[in-house]
């Protein structure tokens, strides 16, 4: 009994090494939470008002304006706006196309929770919490789970 809680231990250790490691390979790959933050931010902006300023992003980040006013200037250097002076920014094609990626990838892992019952809060909340940790591939596996669960 005890080789197999050893062996479990075992497992495990070698699961978060695996899990580091591939994290740590991933992360110049994968887009940062904080980017997707502020992409998801300027979509609903365009979407509702047909602009995102600088003070509505921050407003709605609780964060100040100098600090979206930095954000912003990386952003635009890797492609995801378009940022003029004092003018509001404007998603790229590379920003639009990843934040709608991003409300369809919410959708479903919200449709994930509040079908295992958690409540509608909560599961907006949760998801918010994991939606930036899990690969696309995992997402499309959830959605199909879905799909069988809702037949």
């Amino acid at each position: 009994m005890i080789i197999g809680a050893e062996m479990e231990e075992q497992e495990r250790l070698e699961g978060l090494k695996s899990a580091h490691i591939r994290e740590m390979q991933n992360r110049n790959v994968r887009v940062s939470a904080r980017i997707e933050d502020f992409l998801e931010i300027i979509v609903e902006l365009e979407d509702i008002h047909g602009e995102a300023r600088v003070s509505d992003i921050a407003s709605n980040l609780a964060i100040s304006r100098p600090t979206v006013v930095r954000m912003l200037g990386r952003m635009a250097k890797e492609g995801w706006i378009e940022k003029i002076p004092y003018r509001p920014v404007k998603l790229c094609p590379k920003g639009r196309q990843h934040a709608e990626w991003m409300r369809e990838r919410h959708s479903i892992l919200f449709s994930f929770l509040r079908l295992l019952g958690v409540e509608e809060t909560t599961s907006h909340h949760e998801t918010e919490g994991i939606e930036h940790h899990l690969s696309e591939s995992t997402v499309r596996r959830i959605e199909n789970l879905i799909k069988r669960l809702e037949q």
